[in-house]
């Protein structure tokens, strides 16, 4: 269920599907599937409810894990942009993947939230250029969400403007 205020609690466990979440500082916003809220002294409070709670973040992925880090850092953003919507640290998120059916813990650890900083800052400056950086298209293309951006079944083998117009010129 994708509803984004429907929650769920089961024992000390406080499940929010659907989370909008951003990062003024970061520049990024999203939404996680599942935000899961335990219940601790030291967590946050939250609207509506007693007690305390620790976030952690839960993506699903259809597949299995992947040979790259490409998971663990959408993890990690969704992660940092809770702490700065709830000014609290979360050291920990899971994933989910759905072909294998198991949970992973990931470690949002120094050195995965700089590779979630360089991502925005690379991403904000391609936007500055007004530049859509080239993919190598794959059939994860179909699942994208920017898929209608990039148009990765035009970035095939295909001659670049300038060529077309330099052969063309030397064939008259």
């Amino acid at each position: 269920m994708d509803d984004p205020f429907f929650t769920e609690k089961r024992k000390d466990v406080i499940i929010a599907r659907s989370v909008p979440v951003s990062s003024p500082q970061l520049g990024l916003s999203g939404v996680c599937d599942v935000v899961e809220f335990t219940a601790a002294p030291e967590g946050v409070l939250l609207p509506g409810r007693s007690g305390r709670y620790l976030a952690a973040p839960v993506e699903y992925k259809r597949g299995k894990a992947k040979q790259d880090q490409c998971d663990e850092v959408q993890l990690c953003a969704q992660a940092m942009c809770l702490e700065d919507m709830l000014a609290v640290s979360i050291p920990l998120g899971y994933l989910y993947y759905g072909e294998t059916r198991r949970r992973v813990a990931v470690d949002l650890a120094a050195d995965l939230r700089d590779l979630v900083r360089k991502a925005a800052q690379e991403m904000h400056a391609y936007y500055e250029r007004g530049h859509t950086p080239r993919v190598k298209p794959s059939k994860a293309c179909g699942s994208c969400s920017l898929a209608d951006i990039c148009l990765p079944q035009l970035q095939g083998n295909t001659t670049p403007a300038s060529s077309y117009i330099k052969q063309q010129l030397e064939g008259a």
